[in-house]
């Protein structure tokens, strides 16, 4: 053994920029909140939370909550599709 100490920082690198399609404006009544379950355990627990957070700080219309069905695959892109037309945004999340 060398007795050197090897460092690995579990960072991604900040990407360079990312490219705005357009702006999405929230409906007078409040914001359409959707929410894509990843399908990990606890990923429930912890969008339930976010979702009350949410509603605590900014008005919400509607939330539309969906489940991918295996954590290791991306979500279909009917899921995806239905976000896009049900939702002013998304918030995604996952946990163990």
């Amino acid at each position: 053994m060398s007795g050197k100490v090897l460092l690995v920082v579990p960072e991604a690198p900040a990407p360079a920029t990312a490219v705005t399609t357009g702006r999405r404006k929230a409906e007078s009544g409040g914001l359409r909140l959707g929410v894509l379950d990843n399908s990990k355990g606890n990923a429930d627990h912890l969008l339930r939370f976010i979702v009350e957070g949410v509603k605590a700080a900014l008005p919400v219309a509607s939330v539309v909550m969906t489940r991918k069905g295996s954590v290791s695959l991306p979500a279909p892109g009917e899921v995806l599709d239905q976000l896009t037309r049900e939702a002013d945004f998304v918030v995604s999340a996952m946990a163990d």
